[in-house]
């Protein structure tokens, strides 16, 4: 792979947001793609995971979900950039961040830049 990839949900506001802002503010190498226009058979991704969280998928063949995956992408831009990335990788910070990505990803819709597009849909309820 020649080019780093992170990859969001485009039918989502509020994710279009958050990479339209990374791609104006955080200086990176890296192909910054909705994972509906992305080639996920070549970058070794399903629908599934891209559905349930950003995906990022080195150069070198590395692959992270959700926090890792930004904290990746923070990893390989600019210097300013990459002690946020490294932080974000740290044990105790990860322990914090995978549940408050969680709860964001379940709150997209209310988020700034969000729509009701955005709202995940819930898993039917049993019995």
């Amino acid at each position: 792979m020649l080019q780093s990839t992170f990859v969001y949900d485009g039918d989502c506001a509020f994710c279009t947001s958050c990479a339209r802002f990374a791609e104006r503010w955080i200086p990176t190498p890296a192909r910054l793609v909705p994972w509906q226009f992305a080639d996920l058979d070549a970058l070794g991704l399903t629908v599934a995971e891209c559905e349930e969280a950003v995906q990022w998928v080195g150069r070198d063949g590395v692959r992270a979900a959700g926090p890792d995956a930004i904290a990746r992408l923070l990893g390989e831009s600019h210097l300013g950039w990459r002690l946020p990335g490294r932080l974000l990788l740290l044990p105790p910070v990860r322990a914090v961040a995978w549940p408050l990505y969680r709860w964001v990803a379940r709150n997209r819709h209310r988020m700034p830049g969000g729509t009701a597009a955005c709202a995940v849909p819930r898993p039917p309820a049993a019995g």
